[in-house]
């Protein structure tokens, strides 16, 4: 705040550079926070065993074999090398504890709400509105089955 020549206040403005790097970060933080709480999660029975605990490939990481695999397997009926990679390193990041797991999850769920406010105002302009697509996004229950299931990784890449 800045006094002008007769005693009142007055605002600086924020510039919109500061104001859309202001937004953006607290739009990470209010999805990471928002769904933190499913890192204390356990893998599930249902496809994690495919995926990740009983994968060999995924547990012996990106090897040049395993590289190999991932770009050309159809393995669980799907061909998604990015997928596979990126539980080749959270798999000799976390091993098969599965909070860091679930963690990588809640990151790049965080970094996409952050990433869709900083496309929709990049197109637009509108800053407002790009925000409130983006919190709408980030804490919207149907985004829980994609950042609280290891397995849905694929859905949050």
């Amino acid at each position: 705040m800045n006094r002008s020549t007769d005693g009142r206040s007055r605002h600086l403005p924020i510039s919109s550079g500061w104001k859309v790097f202001l937004i953006s970060f607290s739009l990470f933080a209010l999805a990471f926070l928002v769904f933190f709480p499913v890192t204390r999660n356990e893998f599930i029975n249902y496809d994690d065993t495919v995926y990740v605990t009983e994968n060999p490939h995924v547990q012996t990481g990106p090897t040049w074999a395993n590289l190999k695999w991932a770009f050309t397997s159809s393995h669980a009926v799907n061909w998604h090398p990015l997928t596979w990679l990126s539980h080749m390193i959270d798999f000799q990041f976390y091993g098969p504890n599965p909070f860091g797991h679930h963690l990588t999850n809640v990151v790049l769920h965080a970094l996409n709400t952050m990433l869709l406010f900083l496309v929709l105002q990049r197109m637009t302009g509108a800053i407002g509105r790009s925000l409130a697509v983006a919190v709408f996004f980030g804490v919207h229950p149907l985004r829980v089955e994609s950042v609280a299931w290891a397995t849905e990784r694929k859905d949050v890449l």
